[in-house]
């Protein structure tokens, strides 16, 4: 009814830049997203914070990112973007988009409805060394 759908990944070379999008879509109107952010897991690894975002637009980041990642948001969009700079091998991982209460109009019934939090399928970034 209601996803997000992630954008952006690929390879790049160890201090190149790269920026991946997350769009909450579906049969449904999205009018109110709480927090949203970017996770990342590597293999072998437990799925770690990367960013999150306020509605307002405050940020909060994970120590490993501070001063090469940017998390921004279009709530016009339902859209989370992550630009990344300065990219280091120990980025390689899975993104994964995350959103917390979502708010919803399904376009058929037409309910009301609200999801307490959605996960993304996930992106592969991968940093070349």
């Amino acid at each position: 009814q209601v996803q997000l759908v992630e954008s952006g990944g690929g390879v790049v070379q160890a201090g190149g830049s790269l920026r991946i999008s997350c769009t909450a879509s579906g049969s449904a109107k999205i009018f109110s997203i709480n927090n949203m952010g970017w996770y990342r897991q590597a293999p072998g690894k437990q799925r770690d914070m990367v960013a999150t975002i306020t509605r307002d637009g405050s940020p909060n980041y994970g120590d490993s990112v501070k001063g090469r990642f940017t998390i921004s948001r279009d709530n016009a969009k339902n859209t989370v973007y992550l630009q990344m700079n300065a990219l280091k091998p120990d980025d390689t991982a899975v993104y994964y988009c995350h959103a917390e209460r979502v708010g919803y109009i399904d376009y058929v019934t037409p309910q009301t409805g609200y999801l307490d939090e959605l996960w993304g399928q996930g992106t592969l970034v991968t940093v070349s060394s």
